[in-house]
């Protein structure tokens, strides 16, 4: 009989070329399939929460699976950790009911983005931070990332990836930029400047637009006003270039 499970992830994204499997490039949902049929014989497709990018890092990612194997799941913890790379850890499986869904079934997901602002940044933190020394007006990032709390259509920072809309058409997906945030907020914890943004969905690149958009801010280019109005726009050219993927991490998906 076939289970539904439910996987929880976290890894070190440094390495991978994103979630999504893509050929000849390594990524983790390839590493789970390679995984999944090493234990079980099963060529399985894991369907993730959503599809992080290159270089963007996850401590609480989740994915589905659908297995004839029997295999218990606190088992399948050890076993699938004993084959997976270090880089990828499976945190937990459960048995889920069968329309249970890592991303359909997501009411609300956090990101966090980390800058680390101190002079010299330790080769044992660069990859997981965005090395930004340079002067900001960080109470000034502060009020334009309130802006984008509440419902919004953020096509101003969604990737323009024709490549996105094919897959969504594939799906019978209507495309729809609006999203509601809950929350977004820069807190400042010691050398590092970070951003966390919780909302009901996220567009491809949108927190790491939106970031590079607040940095503008920092730096005094635009101004908070300025976020209002690239906000209203709904053009991507009018928002600025995207942050860099080291200091991105997908924090929690709730259901």
């Amino acid at each position: 009989m076939a289970r539904n499970l439910k996987l929880t992830l976290a890894y070190d994204g440094h390495d991978f070329a994103g979630w999504q499997v893509q050929p000849d490039r390594l990524s983790v949902q390839g590493t789970l399939v390679s995984a999944f049929e090493h234990l079980t014989g099963e060529k399985t497709l894991p369907q993730g929460s959503g599809r992080t990018d290159a270089g963007v890092h996850a401590l609480d990612q989740v994915a589905t699976v659908m297995t004839e194997s029997p295999i218990p799941v606190d088992n399948l913890v050890r076993a699938l950790n004993d084959i997976l790379p270090r880089s990828i850890r499976v945190l937990a499986v459960e048995e889920m009911p069968p329309d249970f869904h890592a991303r359909r079934s997501a009411v609300a997901k956090t990101y966090r983005y980390r800058i680390y602002r101190g002079a010299i940044c330790s080769p044992f933190l660069a990859r997981y931070v965005y090395h930004h020394p340079y002067p900001l007006d960080e109470s000034r990032m502060a009020e334009a990332a309130a802006l984008v709390e509440g419902e919004h259509d953020f096509t101003s920072f969604a990737a323009v990836d024709p490549e996105r809309g094919k897959d969504r058409s594939k799906e019978s997906l209507e495309i729809n930029n609006v999203r509601t945030i809950f929350q977004s907020q820069w807190q400042r914890h010691a050398d590092e400047l970070v951003y966390t943004v919780r909302g009901n969905g996220f567009l491809h690149h949108m927190v790491r637009n939106l970031v590079g958009t607040f940095l503008m801010v920092g730096k005094g280019s635009l101004t908070v006003a300025d976020v209002r109005r690239i906000l209203e726009l709904r053009d991507r050219s009018a928002a600025a270039a995207t942050a860099p993927a080291s200091g991105l991490f997908l924090v929690s998906v709730e259901y």
